[in-house]
C-alpha cells in the first residue's frame, strides 16, 4: 500500500471542509527556484559557448529541443507551486446539518456504445446502491449503441430494482402516505355535503334573538374558520382550495409511485448523414431531451464503479453555509473531479496506466489555482453550470450558421468542439467564472486497457482533442480565464508537441555514433560543469515533486512520456493538416495478440542505438576510436533511451499469465 491511495477522511477540524498545502511544498519551491536558475544558466552555456557551426543542422534542432524542454519544465514547477489537499465532511455529517428533504436530486448518467452489457450491468449496480435516498438518485444508461442486448438488461435490472427492499420500503411509505390523504379527501367531502346549510345556519344564529354570550361565539367561531389561511369569502370556499389542494398532494404522491422506477435506459435517434458528436453528444442528448432533471449529474464510464459514499463525499463542495439566513446557499462550483484508479492493471503495469502523478500533484497543483480538469468520469458536475454555458455556446454556434439548429439537442452543454470533450468543457466552464473541486479521493475504479493497440488509441485520441482544443479555443485568447488557467491548459497542449525534441534527443547519440558529428562543441570540464548540476537538481526537483507515489510507477510514467513520441507525432501531425478526426471508444476487453508493428518507429531506433554501441565498442576493439570520453558519454545518453523505449516494446509482446 502507498501513500497515494490514502487521503484523510477524518471530521477533526471546524467548519465543513477546509484546505492545506501539500506537504513538502516549501522543498519543492526551494528546489524548484534553484533548478530554474541552474536551468538558464546551463541554456545561456548553451547559446553562447557550445553550439557546434560546423554541424548546425543537428546542432539548432538539439538547442532548440533543449529550449522547449526548458520551457515545459517552467509551466511544470508554476503548476506545482501551490497543490492543495482537500478535506470535506460527507453530506450526512455536515455540521449544521442540511435537512434530507433539502438534498438535491442526482442524475447518474453512464456512457457506453458497444460495450458488454455484463459490464455496464456491473457499473449500474453499484450506482443503484450508492449510499442516497432513493426518491432522489436516478441512473441513466447512455446507450450510444442502441443496442437490444443493452435495453432488455436495462428492463431487467429495473425491475429488480423496484422489487429490492430499499425501494418496496419506500413505495410503502408512499403508499401509506397516500391512503393518508385519500381518507382526509374523503372525510373532507362528507363535511362539504352539508357546508352550506352549516354556514346558513352560522349565518341564521348570529343574526337571531339568541343572547349576547352565543352571538359573539358563533361569529367569532364563523370568523375562525374563514380566517385560517389561506383567507376566503365563506367556509365552502374554505373547503374548496383544501380539496384541491389534497387532490394536488394526491397526484404528487401518485407520481412519486410511478417515479420509483429510478433505473432507466436512454438511446438517442441517430439519422444518417448529420454530426452526432459522439460521446458529447450522448451526454447532450440525455441533458436536454427532457427525461433526466436531476440537479447534479455524476458522468461514469460504462466500466467504473462506483463506491457507495461516491455521493455523500462530493456534493458538500456545492454548499456554502450562510450566517445570515442560517441556510444552505448554493455556490459557484461547477464541477468536482475525484481520483481514477483502476482494478485490472496487471503487476508491474505494463502498458503505463496508473496516473497518480496527474491524479495527485498535478491535478491538487491545478486545483490550487482553480485551474482543476474534468476528465469525462468519476465526476459530479451541475446541470445549471452545463446548462448555462452550453446554451451560450449554442447561441453563438448557431449565430454562424442557423443550421445548426437541428443540432441543438447534441451541442449544448458539454462541448463537442473537441474529442476530447471532458477538458474543453471544463475550460468553458472556467472562462464563464465557474469554479472547480479537484477532490483527492478514490470513489470509483474502472478497467484499463489490457492491450497496446487499445492503449494507443486512447493516447492518440487524448493527444488529437487536446490539440485540436488549442487551434479551435486556445486558451491563451480565450475570454474568462485567469492568468493560472491560461497556464494549466496551454502547459497541457504544449506538452503534447514533445514527441518532435524526443525525436531529437534520441537520434543525436546514434548520430555520433556512425558519423563522429557531436551538436555540443565541448563534452569537457566546461559542458560537466554546466550540464551535471542543472542534471542533478532537476533530477531532486521531480523527486520532490513526486514523493509518495512509488519509484516504479514514476519511472513508468517517464518511459511512456518518451517512447510514445512517434504517437505525439502523429497527432499533432494529423491535426495541423486538418485530417478527420473521429471519437474511438477504447475496447473494454482485451484485445489479443502481438503488436510489434504498433512500436515499428520504436523498434528502429532501439535497433540503430545497440548497433550504434557495438560499433563503437568495436572500433575502440581495434583502436579507432576518437574522443573515447565522448563516446562514453554518448553511451550512457543511448543506454539510458534504450532503458525509455525497452517499456513500450516489452508492452507490444505482453500476453496475460496463463491461469493455471
Amino acid at each position: 500500500m502507498t501513500s497515494v491511495s490514502l487521503i484523510d477522511n477524518s471530521s477533526n477540524f471546524s467548519g465543513n471542509s477546509r484546505s492545506l498545502l501539500k506537504k513538502r511544498t516549501l522543498l519543492f519551491r526551494y528546489l524548484a527556484e534553484i533548478n530554474l536558475i541552474f536551468g538558464i544558466w546551463y541554456l545561456q552555456w548553451r547559446v553562447t559557448h557550445s553550439i557546434n557551426f560546423d554541424a548546425l543542422w543537428i546542432s539548432i534542432p538539439l538547442l532548440i529541443a533543449e529550449i522547449y524542454s526548458y520551457f515545459g519544465g517552467v509551466m511544470f514547477v508554476i503548476g506545482l507551486w501551490r497543490p492543495l489537499v482537500r478535506q470535506i465532511k460527507s453530506l450526512d455529517q455536515m455540521t449544521p446539518p442540511l435537512p434530507r428533504a433539502d438534498w438535491p436530486t442526482v442524475d447518474v448518467f453512464v456512457t457506453c456504445y458497444n460495450e458488454p452489457p455484463e459490464i455496464v450491468e456491473e457499473t449500474a449496480k453499484a450506482a443503484l446502491a450508492m449510499d442516497y435516498p432513493a426518491t432522489k438518485l436516478r441512473v441513466y444508461v447512455l446507450d450510444d449503441g442502441n443496442s437490444a442486448d443493452m435495453r432488455a438488461m436495462t428492463e431487467r435490472l429495473c425491475i429488480e430494482d423496484l422489487q429490492s427492499p430499499l425501494l418496496q420500503q419506500e413505495a410503502n411509505r408512499i403508499d401509506a402516505e397516500h391512503s393518508s390523504l385519500l381518507e382526509r379527501l374523503k372525510q373532507l367531502e362528507n363535511l362539504t355535503l352539508n357546508t352550506q346549510v352549516a354556514e346558513q345556519w352560522l349565518q341564521a344564529s348570529s343574526e337571531s334573538g339568541v343572547s349576547e354570550s352565543t352571538k359573539g361565539f358563533v361569529q367569532s367561531l364563523r370568523q375562525l374558520i374563514l380566517w385560517l389561511p389561506p383567507q376566503h369569502q365563506s367556509i365552502s370556499e374554505r373547503l374548496t382550495t383544501e380539496r384541491k389542494a389534497l387532490e394536488e398532494a394526491i397526484h404528487k404522491k401518485e407520481l412519486e409511485l410511478v417515479e420509483l422506477a429510478r433505473f432507466r435506459y436512454i438511446a438517442r435517434p441517430k439519422p444518417a448523414g448529420v454530426p452526432h458528436h459522439a460521446k458529447a453528444g450522448n451526454l447532450n442528448y440525455a441533458l436536454f431531451s427532457g427525461e433526466t432533471s436531476g440537479q447534479f449529474i455524476l458522468t461514469l464510464d460504462a466500466d467504473h464503479i462506483p463506491k457507495p459514499q461516491f455521493i455523500k463525499r462530493v456534493l458538500p463542495y456545492f454548499y456554502t453555509y450562510n450566517l445570515f439566513t442560517g441556510k444552505y446557499d448554493q455556490n459557484q462550483i461547477a464541477f468536482v473531479q475525484t481520483r481514477q484508479d483502476f482494478y485490472n492493471i496487471p503487476p508491474g503495469d505494463p502498458f503505463g496506466h496508473r496516473a497518480n502523478l496527474f491524479y495527485g500533484p498535478l491535478q491538487q497543483g491545478k486545483d490550487g489555482m482553480n485551474a482543476a480538469f474534468y476528465t469525462g468520469t468519476n465526476a459530479i458536475l451541475r446541470r445549471e453550470a452545463l446548462i448555462s454555458v452550453g446554451l451560450q455556446y449554442f447561441a453563438d454556434e448557431f449565430a454562424k450558421d442557423e443550421k445548426r439548429l437541428d443540432e441543438f439537442q447534441l451541442i449544448g452543454g458539454v462541448s463537442s468542439n473537441s474529442i476530447t470533450e471532458d477538458m474543453n468543457t471544463a475550460m468553458r466552464l472556467h472562462g464563464a467564472g465557474w469554479k472547480s473541486i479537484y477532490h483527492h479521493e478514490l470513489l470509483a475504479e474502472g478497467l484499463a486497457p489490457d492491450d497496446l493497440s487499445s492503449t494507443l488509441k486512447q493516447r492518440l485520441r487524448w493527444a488529437q482533442g487536446t490539440i485540436q482544443v488549442l487551434l479551435r479555443e486556445n486558451p491563451l485568447t480565450k475570454p474568462g480565464l485567469s492568468f493560472w488557467q491560461r497556464l494549466h491548459y496551454f502547459k497541457t497542449m504544449y506538452s503534447y508537441f514533445s514527441g518532435f525534441a524526443t525525436l531529437v534527443f534520441i537520434a543525436c547519440p546514434i548520430i555520433y555514433f556512425f558519423t563522429d558529428i557531436i551538436p555540443v562543441k565541448t563534452y569537457g570540464p566546461d559542458f560537466a560543469l554546466h550540464f551535471f548540476p542543472a542534471f542533478i537538481i532537476n533530477r531532486l526537483t521531480f523527486l520532490a515533486a513526486t514523493w509518495g507515489i512509488p519509484a516504479s510507477e514514476v519511472w513508468r510514467s517517464e518511459q511512456y512520456a518518451i517512447a510514445l513520441f512517434p504517437l505525439l507525432i502523429q497527432a499533432v501531425c494529423s491535426v495541423f493538416t486538418g485530417k478527420k478526426l473521429n471519437f474511438q471508444v477504447t475496447p473494454k476487453q482485451r484485445q489479443s495478440g502481438i503488436y510489434l508493428r504498433l512500436v515499428w518507429p520504436q523498434l528502429v531506433v532501439f535497433i540503430l542505438t545497440i548497433l550504434g554501441i557495438l560499433w563503437s565498442l568495436y572500433r575502440f576493439a581495434i583502436g579507432h576510436l576518437n574522443y573515447p570520453e565522448v563516446h562514453l558519454l554518448n553511451g550512457a545518453w543511448a543506454i539510458y533511451n534504450l532503458l525509455l523505449l525497452s517499456a513500450i516494446i516489452r508492452a507490444s509482446v505482453w500476453q496475460p499469465p496463463k491461469e493455471v
